[in-house]
């Protein structure tokens, strides 16, 4: 049995995944791990069995690191798939670039996850997966905040999608919405 395919987001009450030129501030210098229970944080990541990440995604967190070293505090250890047509400079033996389809990456990323989850994280990665009718489930961490401008949670390329909620939980300062992916519109 394999896993599915979850599109993992984190979400300003306005909609935004991320604030203007990529911000991940959350306000007060607060990461999503001070928003979120402890043991709600490590379920999900426990959940997830490989990542398949955007490039604009894994820019934003290495400049974060390089930052902050500490704040990309996800606590998830195992296969990292990175969607770009450019290597990463310095080279990073944990990650493998993948190119091309997006249906064949996320094949490979799912094998890979083996009976887990495959995370998929960034907003053009994940765009790109609705828009094939990859994706099994969302989940979004809704944070108490109004960004007011930014990166929003879908694009006009994503197709009007239904989606069947699974499950609404108060995590701390956070609220984890899931929803199964149904239909898409053509």
């Amino acid at each position: 049995m394999s896993g599915k395919v979850v599109v993992n987001r984190c979400m300003s009450l306005d909609g935004f995944i991320a604030g203007p030129g990529d911000s991940m501030d959350w306000g007060e210098g607060r990461a999503l791990a001070d928003f979120v229970d402890p043991g709600d944080f490590a379920a999900i990541a426990a959940a997830t069995g490989a990542m398949l990440v955007g490039r604009r995604t894994w820019e934003v967190g290495d400049r974060m690191e390089a930052e902050e070293p500490g704040s990309v505090d996800y606590p998830f250890t195992g296969p990292m798939f990175l969607l770009s047509h450019r290597p990463l400079e310095p080279p990073n033996p944990g990650v493998t670039i993948l190119s091309g389809d997006i249906g064949e990456a996320v094949a490979t990323a799912l094998a890979a996850a083996g009976d887990r989850d495959l995370e998929i994280l960034g907003a053009d990665v994940a765009g790109q997966c609705l828009q094939r009718g990859l994706v099994d489930e969302i989940l979004v961490y809704v944070l108490p905040l109004l960004l007011g401008a930014g990166t929003p949670l879908s694009s006009s390329a994503v197709p009007k999608t239904a989606l069947e909620p699974l499950s609404s939980t108060r995590s701390r300062d956070a609220t984890i919405l899931r929803f199964r992916v149904l239909a898409r519109d053509s």
